[in-house]
């Protein structure tokens, strides 16, 4: 340990000349492997199998503790990880690595979703085809190999994270493409065409052009800049009608009346059923004096449509419930038509506004929500038919199929619409129609109209809504089960409960089908004479039990026979079709429960999964999915416990017991991340650096991780170069720290044989820095526990910086380096630091679990034992004993503090006129007033006089009365002095005043403190009686 000590110690005390490096190997000085900056793409992957998967496999053998599921919502299987991935897996892996240290056996699955048009799409891309030219067995080998390949790169970036997992096992992982996941998945889909759930209805169903599929709400995006091409028409009233309202004028003869009408959406007006009025609102009849016509508008709508209508004359009010609802009016494009088409009604509807438009809205049952409903309140549409062949397609019209017009627009418009045939509806088909109203003299004006649209979420075009047959589950049966068994959820943060109560409550219908060839399908049969599809308890529950022995593949392949059950093998299978719908994705991933295992009432847990953790947007979709599927799928009997006491119903269970939302990742001016605006910050860039390693250094996955753990992740979150290297900075001061401790307790080598020191020993600076440890630790648990990482990572940073560095490290490094390895004051604060590294490598350790594993592996390194914890989660935390909450000791070291601030104020002043070079070149006086002398603050003074030369780094610092000022001024060559207000909150109304003053005797050239008294001595008498022991 001291090598060369004995002779450096005989040159000091010879006659030559002192060697000014004689007692350096004399002192105590720190002495670590620890590296301060290692490059991290080789040092943390000395550790990542030991912390990643090594690790979860030992917890899952050998942790006794209850069990902690959380449940991972799977990544979509396509293209590399972005910013999201990272902050979603990370913020995971705290969580399950603090239930770790906390003595939880963690269960975390990692999953993937694998179905959908995105694989699908890049699987015909890498084919060079049109899905039109290709087998659909060969587009689904094709997306299965390229959903396998994607799982396997994602794999291997998540493991660039640090991620605790057992990637390696498949076992320990899920792919919504396994056979045994898609058996799960539909096995939940029976139970609920058992609970009376799943129908098929031909009904308005939001509709990608681009994907060609039906969509889910989720599925959805909505950009507030779009741009329709908007149009005012005007449709006739017809002649009984007219007369009606003209009756209200003073007209002496008949004149037509026009109904003037907007929309956004003027492809829809070929399959216009009728026109909404709102019955308390006041509409105007008016002569346009531009060509004399009279039309009908709103009351409150007339100044905002001036520009429309050009000078006016009013003729007469009417009241919408009274005058308008019940009257008739022409088709628009009757006058195209070859024969006369039947009138149509005006209809009264609370979802007319006077906001926007004219106040008479057109109605397209096909094409709108509002308007299905509307048609169906008043019965003019049926509702539980289940193709178009049958009576509910004749009376929904409807002219569009896979966003193309298609041959029935002819039989509405008559001959002209042949040219809207096969034409897109949102493009060559929506001008189309803006020509047939110029033909008909119905348009009145176009107008470009910006407002918010719904996208396809995956190809980023704008959808449609239109009516096609379509497979959805009830959930107005459901809901509101589905919401009582939210109450029983924990939600972070709190708000983020009503955003997931309000999604489901506004839903009654999921539309669950898709007209996909890669995904889970729908087993229903389809009669090809009638339409109707055949899907019940028995049917399925024989093509289930084929596909379990054969595989879902054979859906596609296997003859149709096989499918039909027993009791109708008697039927023409000629007559028979597979269906070639296939399932929303969100009905894929929202069964993933289904894996979880039911907790046993001994387990003491309530849910399947503990914890979801997912962004804000899947509120919208599996949080719901799960949720609806779990409650839907749910037996209608009450369970009961062994004891016999009866349980709530068990569709009242929801699948998760918390739910963590976190918000979306920004670039650094808080812009979203896209490729057009080159503003991509990439994790594995920030993990392996860039190709530009000046700018883009490789920071590693702790600082990635500590960035993750040091945002306020509940909301959205911003990313750039500038917070990375403040996190980089932060990660500096928390290894500067750890490599402080680790040389001063000499990689654990310190700790052989030493003899702790008892708190009872241990002075108010020690017993202060005991306390705020404590703290730290009592804020870091109870950041973890409410999922609060910024609180953690902050109270961390500020304790190694402002309790450590600025404070602890700095007054201890005398102790440390020239006290004798067997003085009490020595092993406190070895004692101490022991603890702090113990404690702290605890906190961060969730965080930084590399960073905790390199300690760990530093501490045993030089010590010849056995290493008795692989990894340092192996280990656990226990939290430190409540005895070392010391608010006494605070509450004194704050009165010091503000002394030591004022002294360190005034050798900053003397080191500024370049009096002093080091602090230990002053002695402090601090002058106690004459009256007061029992106060405590001076009584504190007085108990603890000799630490404060150690708060103040100086030689000596001592006790002064009132009148002793002026006599020891006169001999000091310079001086400095601050009368010290303490303040009402320390109980003083008078000054303290301190004096710094330069050291009266001579520099220790062991120690190069100012304490050798005469110039016969070698060395300070500290450091004489240290020498002499050595």
């Amino acid at each position: 340990m001291l090598r060369n000590a004995g002779a450096r110690f005989s040159r000091a005390f010879s006659t030559v000349p002192l060697d000014t490096k004689a007692f350096s190997d004399t002192l105590f000085l720190p002495k670590t492997a620890f590296p301060l900056r290692p490059d991290p793409t080789k040092n943390e992957i000395l550790y990542r199998s030991r912390t990643c998967e090594e690790l979860y496999r030992w917890q899952r053998k050998n942790i006794d503790g209850p069990e902690f599921v959380f449940h991972d919502g799977p990544p979509y299987a396509n293209g590399d990880l972005h910013m999201g991935h990272a902050l979603n897996k990370i913020l995971k892996d705290i969580i399950n690595r603090f239930a770790l240290l906390k003595g939880r056996k963690v269960h975390y699955i990692p999953g993937w979703d694998c179905h959908g048009l995105p694989i699908e799409n890049k699987a015909l891309k890498e084919l060079g085809k049109d899905s039109s030219n290709v087998p659909p067995s060969t587009i689904r080998a094709a997306a299965h190999a390229v959903a396998v390949r994607e799982i396997a790169s994602q794999k291997e970036q998540f493991r660039q994270f640090g991620i605790m997992a057992d990637w390696d096992d498949n076992a320990s992982t899920y792919r919504t493409l396994d056979h045994s996941y898609e058996m799960r998945q539909l096995r939940v889909f029976e139970q609920m065409v058992n609970n009376g759930l799943i129908h098929r209805r031909y009904r308005p169903v939001h509709y990608s052009p681009s994907s060609r599929s039906a969509l889910a709400e989720a599925e959805l995006v909505y950009k507030e800049n779009h741009v329709s091409h908007s149009v005012y028409v005007t449709f006739a009233l017809d002649h009984p009608s007219a007369e009606l309202v003209l009756k209200t004028t003073n007209l002496s003869s008949f004149e037509p009346i026009q109904l003037l009408v907007w929309t956004t959406t003027p492809w829809t007006l070929t399959a216009n059923m009728g026109i909404a009025v709102h019955s308390d609102m006041v509409y105007t009849l008016l002569r346009r004096m531009t060509d004399s016509s009279l039309t009908l508008i709103a009351q409150s709508r007339l100044e905002a449509l001036q520009d429309i209508l050009g000078p006016i004359e009013i003729l007469a009010e009417l009241k919408g419930s009274v005058d308008l609802i019940g009257l008739q009016y022409s088709p628009i494009f009757s006058s195209l038509c070859d024969t006369e088409p039947p009138a149509m009604r005006i209809l009264g509807s609370s979802h007319v506004t006077s906001e926007s438009g004219t106040g008479l809205v057109h109605c397209a049952p096909a094409h709108g929500e509002e308007d299905y409903k509307l048609f169906r309140s008043y019965d003019l549409i049926s509702s539980g038919t289940q193709s178009p062949s049958t009576a509910m397609s004749n009376t929904l019209v409807c002219h569009v199929h896979d966003g193309l017009f298609s041959e029935k627009v002819v039989d509405v418009v008559g001959p002209s619409a042949h040219m809207l045939v096969g034409q897109p509806v949102l493009e060559e088909g929506s001008r189309g129609v803006v020509e047939l109203l110029k033909q008909a003299g119905r348009l009145l004006a176009v107008k470009r109209y910006t407002h918010k649209y719904p996208y396809d979420w995956k190809t980023d075009k704008p959808i449609i809504v239109t009516a096609t047959s379509q497979w959805f589950a009830n959930l107005d049966r459901i809901k509101d089960d589905a919401l009582k068994a939210l109450n029983d959820v924990q939600f972070y943060p709190n708000q983020s409960r009503n955003r997931l109560e309000s999604f489901i409550q506004s839903r009654s219908e999921w539309c669950i089908s898709r007209q996909r060839v890669w995904g889970v399908p729908i087993p229903a049969l389809l009669n090809t004479r009638t339409g109707d599809a055949m899907l019940n308890r028995e049917s399925l529950r024989h093509i289930i039990n084929v596909l379990e022995e054969k595989g879902v593949k054979h859906w596609w392949e296997g003859p149709v026979e096989e499918f039909l059950p027993p009791e109708m093998k008697t039927l023409d299978a000629g007559e028979w079709q597979k269906s070639t719908d296939t399932m929303d994705v969100w009905f894929d991933s929202g069964t993933s429960w289904s894996m979880l295992d039911p907790p046993a009432p001994s387990e003491g847990r309530s849910f399947r999964a503990d914890v979801c953790l997912e962004g804000s947007d899947q509120h919208r979709g599996w949080f719901q999915s799960q949720l609806l599927t779990a409650v839907g799928s749910a037996s209608e009997t009450t369970a009961e416990h062994p004891s016999g006491d009866a349980t709530p119903n068990a569709k009242l269970r929801s699948p998760y017991g918390t739910l963590i939302t976190h918000g979306m990742v920004l670039d650094e001016k808080g812009k979203k991340m896209s490729k057009s605006l080159g503003n991509i910050v990439s994790p594995l860039t920030i993990v392996l650096g860039g190709t530009d390693k000046k700018n883009d250094p490789a920071y590693g996955a702790d600082i990635l991780r500590l960035w993750a753990a040091s945002v306020e992740f509940k909301t959205d979150i911003s990313i750039g170069r500038t917070s990375l290297t403040q996190t980089a900075e932060a990660m500096r001061k928390i290894r500067n720290s750890a490599r402080f401790m680790l040389g001063n307790i000499r990689d654990g080598t310190a700790l052989e044989g030493l003899e702790r020191v008892q708190r009872k020993d241990m002075g108010l600076v020690e017993r202060f820095i005991m306390h705020e440890l404590y703290v730290l630790e009592k804020i870091a648990l109870k950041g973890y526990e409410e999922f609060d990482f910024a609180k953690v990572t902050a109270a961390l940073v500020n304790f190694a910086n402002t309790t450590l560095s600025s404070l602890y490290f700095d007054i201890t490094k005398d102790c440390l380096y020239a006290n004798s390895f067997r003085s009490i004051e020595r092993k406190a604060v070895v004692t101490v630091l022991e603890k702090i590294l113990d404690t702290t490598t605890s906190i961060l350790a969730p965080i930084l679990p590399h960073l905790a594993e390199e300690i760990h592996q530093h501490l045993a390194r030089d010590q010849n034992l056995h290493l008795k914890s692989k990894s340092f989660f192996e280990k656990g935390w226990k939290p430190l004993d409540p005895e070392w909450e010391d608010y006494a000791a605070a509450k004194d070291m704050s009165y010091l503090s503000k002394i030591r601030k004022a002294v360190l104020g005034l050798l900053e002043e003397a080191r500024g006129h370049k009096r002093v070079k080091s602090s230990l070149e002053a002695e402090v006086d601090i002058l106690l007033p004459n009256e007061g002398g029992d106060h405590p603050v001076v009584e504190l003074l007085k108990r603890e006089e000799q630490i404060l030369k150690t708060l103040f780094i100086t030689s000596d610092a001592c006790l002064v009365d009132e009148g002793s000022l002026g006599s020891s001024s006169q001999s000091s060559v310079w001086v400095y002095t601050e009368s010290l207000d303490l303040g009402e909150d320390l109980g003083m109304h008078y000054a303290l005043g301190i004096r710094v003053r330069p050291a009266s005797v001579a520099k220790c050239p062991r120690c190069w403190t100012y304490t050798k008294h005469s110039k016969e001595e070698t060395t300070c008498a500290r450091c004489a009686d240290v020498l002499r022991s050595l």
